[in-house]
């Protein structure tokens, strides 16, 4: 059961994919790594410049001769007011204050065309550099761009929350489709549904997909051990995404704190939020997010707040401030370990096999 079809396709021994977790966690260590054991590790290149892309693609090129990937956020049209980026700041202010890093005047808001042109320099960057497989979150890239990547014979997968993503994700071309049920950590990866409709969990969302596309489905969202992986291809999936598994494994970039936070985190603690950059993702409750909730309808989308909080995220995590950080987590925290790589995948691994027997 655990060869199939995907493990051929990829090229690894096991149907198991690291999630690209954006944000510096996919280091070159924990790509290769994931990679050398038999899975595939992801680049999550989403807020990488073209040129880090490169060098983390040459550094990961040699740490492991086995198939990696990386992923890339598609853009999105967006409109942002100053009265919004205004009251943003206001409402950022007394949190600057408390980790000292003052005002954010010269914040950069970032324009959709100049993201539009890294993207393109980013798709440039995985063509030249021969990356084999390329995934993509928050929406379709252009007809274009999937022409352009199929012609180099790089193999092609998208993020759907519902069955209707996962139709158009398979009628644009894309070659896999990763269904990311509710209970996944991080940002949602919803681009026709609205944030509520797009919240089905993954055991109730597999089996519809598989149902209603002819691609192969990949499953993402609290998953965690050999047991989520059968029960994920019982269903029709052939294969898993893990994210925050790899998160608290040793290579991973993550901070400590963040990695510590996770292991002793319970499973109602998890909450979703817009306010750290104005897009829904699953995480761990603090005092930011708290103090947020109630101004969160009136805060800009992403990227806009993203840009605004950046500071305070980066401050916190160096001040070690577990209050104001992002810690991004699944739905199954209590199932974190603190092992390296290798150790997990064999873990994993070894409980499929005997659930199998």
């Amino acid at each position: 059961m655990l060869k199939n079809e995907v493990t051929k396709r990829l090229g690894i021994q096991y149907p198991v994919i690291q999630a690209p977790m954006a944000g510096g966690v996919t280091t070159s260590d924990l790509v290769a790594e994931v990679s050398n054991a038999g899975g595939l590790g992801m680049i999550g290149a989403g807020y990488m410049t073209p040129v880090q892309m490169r060098e983390q693609i040459r550094e990961i090129r040699n740490l492991t001769s086995s198939p990696f990937g990386i992923n890339l956020f598609v853009p999105a049209e967006f409109t942002v007011t100053h009265n919004e980026i205004e009251s943003s700041k206001h409402a950022l202010q007394p949190i600057r204050d408390q980790l000292n890093i003052g005002g954010e005047d010269n914040v950069e808001v970032p324009s959709f065309n100049n993201i539009l042109e890294s993207f393109h320099e980013q798709i440039n960057v995985i063509m030249e550099d021969k990356v084999p497989i390329c995934s993509f979150t928050f929406g379709i890239p252009s007809k274009d761009v999937i022409k352009s990547l199929k012609k180099q014979g790089i193999i092609l997968a998208g993020t759907a929350t519902t069955v209707k993503e996962a139709m158009e994700i398979e009628k644009s071309g894309l070659d896999i489709v990763i269904v990311q049920g509710s209970e996944a950590g991080g940002h949602r990866g919803n681009f026709i549904t609205d944030h509520m409709e797009s919240l089905i969990g993954l055991m109730a969302l597999i089996p519809q997909v598989v149902d209603h596309v002819r691609i192969p489905v990949i499953a993402a969202g609290g998953i965690m051990d050999g047991r989520g992986l059968m029960a994920s291809i019982c269903l029709g999936a052939k294969g898993v995404q893990m994210g925050t598994a790899f998160l608290s494994c040793v290579e991973s970039g993550a901070k400590e704190i963040h990695k510590e936070e996770i292991r002793h985190a319970r499973e109602d603690q998890i909450v979703l939020t817009r306010s750290f950059s104005g897009k829904w993702a699953r995480g761990i409750q603090n005092k930011y997010i708290s103090e947020m909730k109630a101004k969160e309808a009136s805060l800009p989308g992403f990227p806009v707040q993203n840009t605004l909080t950046k500071g305070i995220r980066k401050a916190s995590a160096l001040q070690q401030n577990r209050n104001y950080m992002s810690l991004w987590s699944g739905q199954s925290p209590r199932l974190a370990t603190n092992l390296t790589v290798k150790s997990l995948m064999k873990k994993v691994i070894k409980e499929a096999e005997d659930l199998n027997s």
